[in-house]
């Protein structure tokens, strides 16, 4: 016997969500925090409620049916109907004290958010921060933050965003590295040395195209898609790295390579839903955020 729809626990809903937008129970567990058992009983209930196979085992792990496939636009906007009324919930508390959930780049997150989130810690103790160091774009929309620090400035409806700075590059390498292969004088030296890419991201190689350098993802020979460690990578000797100026003039590990070669600047954007853009403790952060990053 199924039970009714509308009898359904929301947290089944997204239950199937994840697994659906993830394609596995464990890729699902990692993007929800939750473990892989819970959700297999989750997915059994729901199914078991409906009266319907949602997914459908392969190798790879969990697809979704004809009928799952029917009833995903269905829980999508179940999941912003969700959103939006917490939007509204929250958009009505006028506490300073509370909760800011706040999304940045893994970079901006370990190397320049730090001193500006301990001051504001110092100077509002009673706003608790919650800090997501994350590449993918949380969605605002859903509450996943309250405040996202972007590089790039976002396209979503009812959001207010703010350019607040733009951050210069400049090419960097360890000096006990320079040390020891010497210090390039011109650019063929430069191209000469080890490089620190990325893997599977091509925005590095695309740069360095546009700047006349024909190099190919074979070109790095340490490569990784997590900018935090290819930081790393560059501090400890690894080669030559791209990084913000902000956060390699204030590293005595590295040196600044061919200052004179022009290189892009990074925009940094925040974006806030309309509706919590009033909440004072969001408004607060928001200031902080703005003073300390522009």
């Amino acid at each position: 016997m199924t039970m009714p729809f509308t009898s359904l626990d929301w947290s089944l809903v997204q239950a199937f969500l994840a697994v659906a937008e993830t394609g596995s129970l464990s890729a699902a567990a990692r993007a929800t925090g939750s473990s892989q058992p819970t959700l297999g009983r989750q997915i059994q209930t729901i199914e078991t409620a409906l009266g319907v196979e949602l997914f459908r085992r392969h190798a790879k792990g969990l697809a979704l049916t004809e009928t799952g496939q029917a009833m995903l636009p269905a829980a999508e906007a179940m999941r912003e109907a969700a959103g939006q009324m917490a939007l509204i919930a929250a958009g009505e508390d006028h506490g300073v004290e509370g909760t800011v959930r706040l999304t940045a780049s893994v970079v901006m997150s370990h190397f320049v958010l730090p001193p500006i989130l301990a001051r504001l810690r110092r100077d509002e103790p009673g706003i608790t921060i919650e800090l997501v160091a994350s590449d993918s774009s949380e969605n605002l929309l859903f509450r996943e933050a309250d405040i996202a620090v972007r590089m790039y400035r976002p396209e979503q409806l009812d959001m207010v965003t703010r350019h607040v700075a733009d951050q210069p590059l400049g090419i960097y390498a360890a000096s006990s590295y320079l040390d020891r292969v010497g210090r390039p004088r011109t650019v063929d030296d430069l191209l000469a040395l080890d490089w620190v890419g990325y893997d599977r991201n091509e925005v590095l190689i695309r740069a360095m195209r546009q700047a006349g350098w024909p190099v190919s993802r074979a070109f790095f020979r340490l490569r990784t898609d997590d900018q935090a460690a290819h930081w790393q990578l560059v501090r400890a000797g690894g080669g030559v790295g791209v990084m913000q100026q902000a956060i390699g003039e204030a590293d005595p590990a590295v040196e600044r390579l061919m200052p004179a070669q022009p290189l892009p600047s990074l925009p940094v954007w925040l974006t806030v839903h309309q509706a919590l853009r009033r909440v004072p403790r969001v408004a607060r952060v928001w200031q902080a955020l703005a003073e300390g990053l522009s």
